[in-house]
């Protein structure tokens, strides 16, 4: 990932963020004493040993803390090994007796690895959960559920550590201006439903001139600002190009073909997020896109020279008129290439594709987050509602790749998607003109 520029920390105060973490520690300890037989006195002692520990491993993680990074690994995982021992301490009192090592551990391995997101470490976690809860059950008497808990974590975070060292999350900025992170969309949702109606919500905060279901117009204004080192403009076939300087002359059928492992989870994201969030809402199948899918182009002018500054692609069900996604299409050029970033507003947020460019056989094109350039990938961005400054994480464990191509004389395209390097997704397009004149 290419350098970013140093943000403007205005965080929390090191005093306020000492004190959160000796409260942890001071829960924590207090968990870890909760035994038979311990005195009142050694349980405060207790207390006040965990909290000196993390207040400690706090100030010195701050410490050597540098600007937009995240505190070392380390010390989180110390803090969460503190945070695990308090849930311990409480579902054993919750559970009573089914608290067993084994239960404890297997339970706190499963929460861990769920929160890695990972699928690999989603497996994994409830296997190291197992293996530690079976190796503590041997001692006499057996450890606590706090005790337990907290092992599991940190000896599943250690493991995670030596076993996968590429970080799927880095910090990139906090609170850096928009014009430093090109390839951050910058654009929020100012309410917690992104709906089909976002473009018009947005002109109304911008004053820009508003278009609903823009005419002749694509999602960028021209291929050329794509041109770069892997991609001649020139040499795209006029079909593709079209495509894209006029998708509005376009009907698009779409294939959705999920993979079987990532469906369980995509359905409860779709019921308890997409769907009520109003964005990211895929047909699961093809008779649910068969239904009948509305696309659209709104656009705003906002500098008032008649051309498109903002360009909102937007698809939703014809039946119900729910979103399938609203994103914010635009290009820029840095060292010589063009990108293309695609912005999917969030409440007071964005998650943005930003993808590069290269030529494919027959006057293809391929947008691409799967290459060593610094710009592409993907980011998710908190916009200050007072500032506008953004803070915003890199999200590494994400790819895409979108090809469109003429095959048989007809465009068609293929846009598939990674997560943690295995692949779940892949929607395949037949894209037929609207007019003759688009057909080229």
């Amino acid at each position: 990932m290419g350098e970013a520029p140093a943000g403007r920390r205005e965080g929390p105060g090191l005093r306020t963020q000492v004190g959160w973490s000796a409260g942890i520690g001071a829960l924590a300890g207090l968990a870890l004493a909760a035994r038979p037989g311990v005195s009142p006195g050694r349980r405060l002692a207790a207390a006040a040993a965990g909290a000196a520990t993390m207040g400690a491993v706090e100030a010195e993680a701050r410490r050597r803390q540098r600007p937009d990074e995240v505190p070392a690994l380390w010390s989180r995982i110390v803090a969460s090994g503190a945070l695990a021992a308090t849930a311990g301490w409480l579902g054993g009192r919750l559970a009573g007796r089914r608290a067993t090592p084994l239960a404890v551990g297997v339970a706190s391995g499963t929460v861990a690895g769920a929160l890695a997101l990972r699928p690999q470490k989603v497996v994994a976690g409830p296997l190291v959960g197992a293996a530690v809860g079976a190796l503590l059950a041997r001692r006499e008497p057996p450890t606590t559920p706090a005790v337990t808990a907290a092992a599991t974590v940190v000896g599943f975070r250690v493991a995670s550590a030596v076993a996968f060292r590429d970080p799927q999350l880095r910090l990139l900025a906090e609170r850096a201006r928009a014009e430093d992170l090109p390839f951050v969309v910058p654009l929020e949702s100012r309410t917690r439903r992104v709906g089909t109606d976002y473009v018009r919500a947005l002109a109304d905060v911008t004053g820009g001139t508003y278009t609903r279901g823009a005419t002749g117009v694509g999602i960028i204004g021209s291929l050329d600002e794509l041109a770069g080192p892997e991609f001649d403009p020139a040499a795209a076939d006029p079909r593709v190009r079209a495509f894209y300087e006029r998708t509005t002359d376009y009907k698009l059928d779409i294939v959705p073909e999920w993979r079987a492992w990532v469906r369980p989870g995509y359905l409860l994201y779709r019921t308890f997020v997409a769907r009520p969030l109003g964005q990211a809402n895929v047909p699961m199948n093809q008779r649910e896109a068969q239904r009948g899918v509305v696309s659209r182009i709104d656009t705003i002018d906002t500098d008032g020279d008649g051309r498109p500054d903002v360009r909102g692609w937007i698809r939703s069900y014809a039946a119900t008129g729910d979103p399938i996604y609203v994103g914010i299409y635009t290009t820029y050029r840095h060292e010589g290439r063009g990108y293309v970033r695609v912005g999917f507003p969030l409440p007071q947020g964005n998650f943005t594709a930003t993808l590069a460019p290269r030529a494919a056989p027959g006057g293809g094109l391929v947008l691409t987050t799967r290459t060593g350039l610094g710009h592409a990938g993907h980011y998710l961005a908190y916009v200050d509602p007072d500032t506008r400054d953004l803070t915003a994480l890199a999200v590494r464990g994400f790819a895409e790749e979108l090809s469109v191509y003429v095959e048989a004389g007809e465009l068609g395209a293929a846009h598939s998607f990674w997560v943690f390097g295995l692949p779940f997704l892949t929607l395949k397009y037949r894209i037929r003109p609207t007019t003759t004149i688009a057909a080229g």
